[in-house]
This record gives structure tokens, C-alpha cells and sequence, in this order.
């Protein structure tokens, strides 16, 4: 009611007015129109142009999305696609790496289990000879056992790598001293250490981490059987447990000859051997770092290898401690 009014009113005031308000009027709505023209093409440029990048880069071209000032709006929706476009970009890498990693993982594993297969194979072959001897036979026979076995240990340890890293088991947390896990450790082992007359002993005391105590127990029985497989017989291996800046660290030295001159983090990739065991005299299946480090970074934690200034290897793990209780 009130706007039909206002309205009425209006018109009877220009129907009163004399004829050159109107030729005032007209020019002035002609430039306001054009005008408005003008703003609109200001406005909408910078967002067209933006469209025709988004076109361009959907057809695969290199389109970079900078801002260019003119528009806020325009320039803020620039920065959002193209932060989009960067975050696509690592993703799509992180695919390809993901993929030749599995790629050259499955190659890998058929490598690794070639080995053992071919030589129960060929062993077995040697058995179907009738006129083989008794000694012979029970050479063939201890060969196979033995490849069966270290086939099965590749096995156990493929699965056990899937699980930590998938995540398909969950870990079991708890308040866990690192003291009496090592020594768990050193009572299990005792036998295989025995044999090798390797000298392992456990100093210092560590703050209780929260953790899966199964798993942390493969992480240290890893480490020291791997030491083990590289001392000389008499050898000495030193578990040394202290707290650092909110860590509890373990540490396992060996006087051994070392790992070499190679990149420390290539020890932790599965499979990788160095020239000292490529022979696969350790029995090792090249998995038991790579394990390691799996299950450390779970807890929060890492690992690292030095060669020792005095000679002989060290791992390093560090996961982060919990309270006194």
C-alpha cells in the first residue's frame, strides 16, 4: 500500500514537471546503463578468464592460477583451485610412487621366493635317483628342511609386514618397561645366541613407553638377531635403554663390521641386503628391518642406523615415554 503511494506521488510530480527534466532524465539513464555495463564487464572479466584456466587445465594443459589483483573474490577462488590443483598434483605423484613401489615389491617377493623354491625343487629332483647314496640322501633332505623353512619365515614375515602396515591389527596398548621386554627378549633367544656365541647383555633403564608389547618385542628380538647373524663368533651386542627428551630410547651395538658406506635408510627398505649378506648366508629373509620400522613409527617412534666409530652397527629406536606412574 505504502510503495503504490509512493509511487503515485512520483508520477504525478514528472507528469507535472516540464518538458527538459526529461531530456535530462534520458541521457542520465543512458550513462547510468552504460555504465553499469562497464562495472559488469569489470567485474565479470577476471572470473572468465579464470573459467577459460579451469577449461584449459580440465583439457590438460599447464595453466598456472595466480591472482592478478583485479577482482577479491576472483582472486580468492584462484588460490582455492589452485591449492586444489597442487593437492591433486602430490596426490596423483604419491599414486605413481605407491605403485611402482608395489610394482617392484611383487617383484621382489617372486625374486625371494624363487630362491628357496628352486632349490627344494632341484633337491627333490636328486632324491628320485634310485642309486643315490644313503649320506647324499640325507644331504638333499637336510636342504630341503632347510629352504622349507626359511620359505616359511618369508611367509610369516610378509604377513606380519602387511598387518602393521594396514593396520588390520590393531595394537594391543599398555604400559610396557622396556627393561624386562629386553630381557624377554634375551631368555627367548638365548638358544640361537648360544649357538652363534654371540656375548649380548642389557644396561641402563628406560622411562615405560605405551605400547603393544608383542610387537615392540619383535622389534628388539629383530635387532638383536640381526646383530647376531654379523658378529664373529665371541662377538659382543649391548642393549643400552635410556630416556631423552621426553623419549624412551633402545639401542642395539654390535661389533660387527658395520653396514658399510651406504645410506643408512636403504637398511629398512624390504628386501635390501648388503654385499655382506647378498649370499644369504645370514638366513635372514631381508625383511626384518623393514618390520622394525614399521612397527616404531605405529608408536609414534623412529629409527636410525650409524656405524659405529670403533666399528660394528647401532641402532637407534626412540618412542615417546609416559609418566612415572
Amino acid at each position: 500500500m505504502l510503495t503504490g503511494t509512493l509511487a503515485l506521488g512520483v508520477w504525478f510530480l514528472v507528469s507535472d514537471a516540464p518538458a527538459y527534466i526529461f531530456a535530462l532524465l534520458l541521457p542520465l539513464g543512458l550513462l547510468t546503463f552504460i555504465l553499469s555495463l562497464i562495472i559488469g564487464h569489470f567485474l565479470a572479466e577476471p572470473l572468465n578468464i579464470l573459467e577459460k584456466k579451469v577449461r584449459a587445465f580440465a583439457a590438460g594443459g599447464d595453466v598456472s592460477f595466480a591472482s592478478d589483483g583485479r577482482l577479491y573474490e576472483a582472486d580468492e577462488l584462484a588460490a582455492t583451485i589452485s591449492a586444489l590443483v597442487k593437492k591433486s598434483a602430490s596426490q596423483q605423484q604419491d599414486l605413481v610412487l605407491r605403485e611402482k613401489r608395489q610394482t617392484q615389491f611383487v617383484s621382489d617377493v617372486a625374486h625371494e621366493l624363487r630362491t628357496p623354491l628352486t632349490a627344494i625343487r632341484g633337491n627333490a629332483d636328486l632324491l628320485r635317483d634310485p642309486d643315490l647314496p644313503p649320506a647324499l640322501h640325507d644331504k638333499f633332505c637336510g636342504i630341503i628342511v632347510e629352504e622349507s623353512e626359511r620359505l616359511s619365515r618369508l611367509v610369516n614375515d610378509l604377513l606380519a609386514l602387511q598387518h602393521i602396515e594396514d593396520g588390520t591389527r590393531a595394537l594391543e596398548l599398555g604400559r610396557v618397561n622396556l627393561h624386562d621386554l629386553a630381557q624377554g627378549v634375551l631368555d627367548t633367544l638365548k638358544p640361537i645366541l648360544d649357538e652363534r656365541k654371540a656375548n649380548v647383555w642389557i644396561e641402563g633403564e628406560a622411562p615405560d613407553v605405551l605400547g603393544d608389547r608383542d610387537q615392540l618385542r619383535q622389534v628388539i628380538s629383530n635387532l638383536v638377531d640381526n646383530a647376531s647373524r654379523f658378529v664373529e663368533p665371541g662377538g659382543h651386542i649391548v642393549i643400552e635403554l635410556f630416556g631423552m627428551r621426553g623419549n624412551s630410547i633402545i639401542t642395539v651395538k654390535d661389533d660387527g663390521p658395520g653396514f658399510g658406506d651406504i645410506d643408512p635408510k636403504l637398511l629398512f627398505e624390504r628386501f635390501y641386503r648388503t654385499d655382506a649378506s647378498r649370499a644369504r648366508g645370514t638366513g635372514g629373509t631381508g625383511l626384518g628391518l623393514a618390520i622394525v620400522k614399521s612397527i616404531v613409527e605405529a608408536h609414534d617412534g623412529t629409527v636410525e642406523a650409524v656405524n659405529l666409530p670403533e666399528g660394528g652397527a647401532c641402532f637407534i629406536v626412540a618412542i615417546p615415554s609416559v609418566p612415572s606412574a
